[in-house]
Parts: structure tokens; C-alpha cells; sequence
């Protein structure tokens, strides 16, 4: 049977998105001199901006670049980046209050149930009992800005917990960049001013640039990011708007300088129509505002942010806007639309790059050859739809759940009709103490539990199952751990010791 094997992908734009794609495709693809070689082309144009909203990750940033084989030390310098264990949320279910979104669980638990079910069952009769953050490793190191690497193999504390980065986008996108070409992934610079397709099955087969170059290929891959010049523009994919549950539609971002201490944790604050970002990197802070613009004029929204620095401006704020949702179908014929491309959801749970990576994972695991078979799109668009709506739900939760009333945006979210599947994944919590995870590849068990607990819903019962172990077991249990977090926590570095150190420059 004669070879149906990729040998030209052609990925359209560069930034964050297009190097994310083009890293590992370029180390699975590109083996020069070899039968399957194939050849990997990226274009991008330095006269069209990328958006740097990513600058906050998830935990599964880790094994992207254990994949990529990235040294850590290497990275960290490379990219400013800075640690983070979490996300500190102020202000979002009332004013005046704060929770934490910690990477990892919450101690280990009794019988196959949660350590923060028998938190619940405890507090209804030993009040009053510390807040359930404190048997979260991540959250208490936060708090006291420590940071060390997790150690996996320690039955203890020290190794209950996971963490992420913080770094500059475009950094970050340099330095996949001389990976990816190192690995054979060509760059081509250039403009695209026309897209040609075949007549004949709709496909994709050639970009024309400004210059009159041309370039062919089997696979496009678009990362235009929001002007979507492939997905959109040739294969005309519907897009599905969110904006009624996700009512913001613009983001202001501007730089400052770096101020102490360096906290292992982005910040997000509530605002009067949105919320403010803090992201602190090795040689500035990132700071943006995400806002609802029928609540919040732009001058107002950059005034509120500029007003609300914790250093000096480096820039002038930049706006961007956008309507969250997603493209129907990401994968259509041989385009494969990854990033802004193929979807918008704001950066509150910093989930923007994860998407990016899972997309790359998801074409790897289903890569087509020159047939390019319909299942595998249609397997791939339903499990990135999946993951999307997932995410979008669990975004739309902080929302949701708010006690504010304080101005028309807030109790306009308050009062919003919500999923069906997230309706039922807050009423179970409430009712029961149970968390549905509906998506086990999403944010696990201890995510939904911190963000519900953290915006003040007290389950009305408790897992009776935790009712089978004896209560003085319980207390010792939870004292046991609860020590044994503190004490870990206070012989590890702060995070700034240990970011001199792993940058060579600390003890």
C-alpha cells in the first residue's frame, strides 16, 4: 500500500500558540533523511502583534516541557519566569473577603473520602475549626511565600502539592521557537494576503504571501489567533458565543515594575465590572483588567487599572477585545484550528495555554495522514468541546456564586441562567457535600471544592460515609496533618531565595 503520510504541516502564525504547536509536532515529524520525514513550516508576520494574556499556567505545564526534554533552570532564566502554587481571590464573593486556589489536595484523606469531607462533618461539631485552606499544602506555602519542588516519593506534606509557572509569553514563544527549529521547523516571514483551496474536495493547499511566494502543504495548522485566517476565513466554522455567561469583552494589560515581595501566586481582584490580574515575573509584573464594557467605559477601565498598580507603570495599557466562546468545529478538512483560533476563555483560572497544549496532545494522539478521515476530526472536535465547556463552567461558577450587590454587572451575574450541568454540579454540592467531576481530564475534585467552598457554599449535609469513622479519630487526624503542613512549610526557602537559587545566582 503506497504511504499516505504527512509531508508538509504548514502552521500559520507564531507567538505563544504557534510555538507551543510547532515544539513537539517538529521533534515527532521532522527526522531529516528518513523515509517518514516530513517537512514543518511556520509563518508569521512581525508587522501583526501576538497577545501575551498567558502569562499564568497550570500545573501540566510540567510535563509539556519534560516532553520537550526543557531543562527547568534553563527555562526559569530564559523566560523571567517565577513559581506559582495557586490563585489568591479577593473580593470576588463579597468585598472585603479573600480564598485560595491551591495546586494539589487537601492532606490525605480517611477511607477513600476527601480530608475536606470530614473538615465539614468536624465543623458542625467542634466550632470554631480553622478554614479548610490550612490543610492545603500549596495554600499555607502561598500564604507564607515559601517554595520548593514537590518531593513525590515523601509519604508527607512536602510532596502534597503541585506547582506552575509564571513567565513572559513572548520569552516563552522565543525560546520553543529555537527548540522547534533546532528540531527542524522552519519559519517563514511573511504576510498572508490569500488562501487557496481545491476545488475539488475544499481543502486547504496553498498560502499566498504579500511577496509572491507561495507555500504549499498536506496539514495547515492556524494560529492567527483571533483573525482566525484559516479556520474562519476558508473553512467558515461557525462560532458559538458564550458572552451570556461570560458577559466581559474586554482586557486591558500593562506592565510595572517589579515590587517585594515575590508572592508564588497570581492574584485576582474583583472589580465593579470584572476583575484585575497580577502576575509577578522575575523583572516586572503583569497586570491586566478584564471588564464588561456595557458596565465600564474604557477610560474608566484604564484609569482602575492604573490606579491599582503596585509599582510604576511601564507602558501604556493595551486593549483587546473578544467574545468568549468557541469554533464549533476546530478541526475542519486539513485545517486544525489551536488557540485564539479556535476559542476564547478569559484568563481567570489561567487556562489559556493549558488549551493550547491539550490541543497539541489531542492532534499528536489523532494525526491524520493525506486522507485526512473525517472520524479523527470529529473525534477531535468532541473532545475539545468537552474540554472547553468544561472549562467555561468552572470559569462561570466564580461568577455565579457571588454575595455581591453592589453594582448592576454583579448582581447581573447573580442573577444569570447558568448550564444545565452546572446548575446540578452547585445544587449537589450544596445539598450534599458531593463535587461531580463530568470532566475527569478537567480541574479535579479539590479545584470545584476550593472554589465552592471559597465562595461560601456550605453543603447543608455532610458525606454520611464519613460518619463511620470515629470522631476522635477524625480530630486527631486532621490535627496530625494540619502540624504536619505547618512544620514543612516552615523549613522550606521563600520564594524568592529559591528562585535565586535555581537561577544560580541564590544559596
Amino acid at each position: 500500500m503506497r504511504s499516505q503520510a504527512l509531508k508538509k504541516v504548514v502552521i500559520v502564525g507564531g507567538g505563544s500558540a504557534g510555538w507551543i504547536t510547532a515544539a513537539p509536532l517538529a521533534r515527532l515529524l521532522c527526522r531529516p533523511g528518513q523515509p517518514d520525514h516530513c517537512e514543518m513550516t511556520l509563518v508569521e508576520s512581525a508587522e501583526i502583534g501576538t497577545i501575551g494574556v498567558g502569562e499564568a499556567t497550570l500545573p501540566t505545564i510540567s510535563f509539556y516541557n519534560q516532553l520537550l526534554g526543557i531543562d527547568e533552570a534553563e527555562f526559569v532564566r530564559k523566560t523571567q519566569a517565577s513559581f506559582k502554587l495557586g490563585i489568591e481571590f479577593s473580593d470576588w464573593g463579597r468585598v472585603g473577603h479573600r480564598f485560595f486556589h491551591g495546586f494539589g489536595g487537601f492532606g490525605p484523606g480517611i477511607h477513600n473520602r476527601p480530608l475536606w469531607a470530614y473538615w465539614l462533618r468536624l465543623r458542625e461539631q467542634d466550632p470554631p475549626l480553622p478554614s479548610y485552606e490550612e490543610w492545603s499544602t500549596a495554600t499555607v506555602m502561598a500564604r507564607n511565600l515559601r517554595f520548593t519542588r514537590p518531593q513525590p516519593d515523601t509519604p508527607s506534606p512536602a510532596g502534597a502539592f503541585n506547582y506552575a509557572y509564571h513567565f513572559d509569553a513572548t520569552l516563552y514563544g522565543n525560546y520553543l521557537r529555537e527548540h522547534a527549529q533546532r528540531h527542524g521547523a522552519q519559519r517563514i516571514e511573511g504576510t498572508i494576503v490569500r488562501v487557496e483551496t481545491s476545488g475539488e474536495n475544499g481543502q486547504v493547499t496553498t498560502l499566498h504571501l504579500s511577496d509572491g511566494r507561495r507555500v504549499e502543504g498536506d496539514l495547515f495548522i492556524d494560529c492567527s489567533g483571533f483573525r482566525a485566517l484559516l479556520i474562519d476565513g476558508a473553512m467558515k466554522s461557525p462560532y458559538e458565543d458564550w458572552s451570556s455567561w461570560l458577559p466581559c469583552d474586554r482586557a486591558m494589560a500593562v506592565p510595572c515594575q517589579r515590587t517585594d515581595p515575590m508572592t508564588p501566586y497570581t492574584t485576582s481582584t474583583a472589580r465593579s465590572a470584572g476583575w484585575q490580574w497580577r502576575i509577578p515575573l522575575q523583572h516586572r509584573t503583569g497586570n491586566g483588567l478584564v471588564y464588561c464594557s456595557s458596565h465600564l467605559s474604557d477610560d474608566e477601565a484604564a484609569g482602575l487599572l492604573l490606579g491599582n498598580l503596585d509599582g510604576a507603570a511601564l507602558d501604556e495599557p493595551r486593549q483587546q477585545r473578544f467574545v468568549t466562546g468557541r469554533r464549533k468545529q476546530a478541526w475542519v478538512k486539513n485545517v486544525v484550528a489551536i488557540g485564539l483560533s479556535s476559542g476564547f476563555l478569559e484568563p481567570l483560572e489561567s487556562t489559556s495555554i493549558h488549551l493550547i497544549m491539550e490541543a497539541v496532545g489531542r492532534l499528536t494522539a489523532l494525526l491524520p495522514d493525506r486522507s485526512f478521515q473525517p472520524t479523527l476530526a470529529d473525534e477531535f472536535n468532541r473532545q475539545m468541546a468537552r474540554r472547553y465547556e468544561s472549562v467555561r463552567d468552572f470559569i462561570i461558577l466564580h461568577y455565579k456564586l457571588t454575595e455581591r450587590r453592589d453594582s448592576e454587572f454583579w448582581r447581573h451575574c447573580a442573577d444569570m441562567p447558568i448550564p444545565d450541568d452546572l446548575a446540578h454540579q452547585i445544587t449537589l454540592f450544596r445539598e450534599t457535600g458531593r463535587v461531580a467531576i463530568l470532566e475527569p481530564e478537567g480541574f479535579g475534585e479539590a479545584s470545584w471544592a476550593s472554589i465552592l467552598l471559597g465562595l461560601g457554599v456550605v453543603p447543608r449535609r455532610h458525606d454520611p460515609y464519613v460518619d463511620q469513622v470515629d470522631i476522635d479519630i477524625v480530630r486527631r487526624h486532621l490535627a496530625s496533618v494540619h502540624s504536619a503542613i505547618r512544620n514543612a512549610v516552615r523549613t522550606m526557602p521563600s520564594h524568592a531565595d529559591f528562585l535565586a537559587s535555581a537561577n544560580g545566582s541564590g544559596p
